[in-house]
């Protein structure tokens, strides 16, 4: 058996991969990553575009105003 290899998309932890045999099984750690748990792909790569599909980057700015009503 291969060495976990961690999956991250956008800089958090979405699963890990196992190699087996000729193909990278990945292992889901949390929603929405467990719609891919148990999925074999061909390359790491494969993988993790897969789970980068799953989770849309967070585009909101860093700091957000807070609206003059709320202040």
């Amino acid at each position: 058996m291969s060495e976990p290899l961690v999956v991250e998309v956008w800089g958090k932890p979405a699963g890990f991969i196992l190699r087996e045999g000729g193909t990278f099984r990945f292992h889901a750690f949390a929603r929405p990553f467990s719609e891919l748990d148990g999925a074999e792909f061909n390359t790491l790569g494969h993988a993790r575009l897969a789970a980068a599909k799953l989770q849309p980057p967070d585009i909101r700015p860093s700091s957000t105003p807070t609206p003059n009503w709320l202040s």
